[in-house]
């Protein structure tokens, strides 16, 4: 008897753990808050260590070394040195790293957009959980007891 079963699936499918894996590892370099920070400090052509500090604020120098390496090492960003005194060094986003702009823009966007109603949601959040906690203090005294709220914040 001939076999005649084939298998027709993508390589993606058959193992979709390795899929998942692989997006995971994308967002957790591009989705880094210091990656999006540092393509956007180099989204308008190369540009020195020093002033890309300064650009992104907030950054310690461990981490924008951390980061340029990552994106260095990604092909986002080539790193490119100078023989002059004192040594100059350039950092520029590759055609992959330029490809991320469009994207990180729209997730900017997205962003400024939203932050009212994200903060309202918390808010609202923090207002609901403030009710159902002196409700649960309310049964306690009713109780004469404790354990609703404990057993709420576990």
């Amino acid at each position: 008897m001939v076999d005649t079963n084939t298998a027709v699936r993508a390589p993606e499918a058959s193992n979709p753990h390795a899929a998942c894996m692989a997006v995971v590892e994308t967002l957790a370099r591009i989705g880094n808050k210091w990656t999006v920070m540092v393509v956007g400090a180099l989204s308008k052509g190369p540009i020195r260590y020093n002033e890309i500090r300064r650009r992104v604020e907030g950054i310690s120098q461990r981490m924008l070394t951390l980061t340029l390496k990552g994106l260095e090492q990604d092909g986002l960003v080539t790193r490119t040195m100078y023989p002059t005194i004192p040594p100059r060094v350039d950092y520029e986003l590759t055609d992959l790293g330029r490809k991320l702009i469009v994207p990180l823009k729209a997730l900017s966007k997205w962003a400024r957009e939203n932050r009212p109603a994200m903060l309202a949601a918390r808010e609202a959040f923090q207002r609901r959980r403030q009710v159902g906690l002196a409700s649960l203090d309310k049964l306690d005294r009713t109780l004469g007891h404790r354990s609703a709220r404990k057993k709420a914040r576990m």
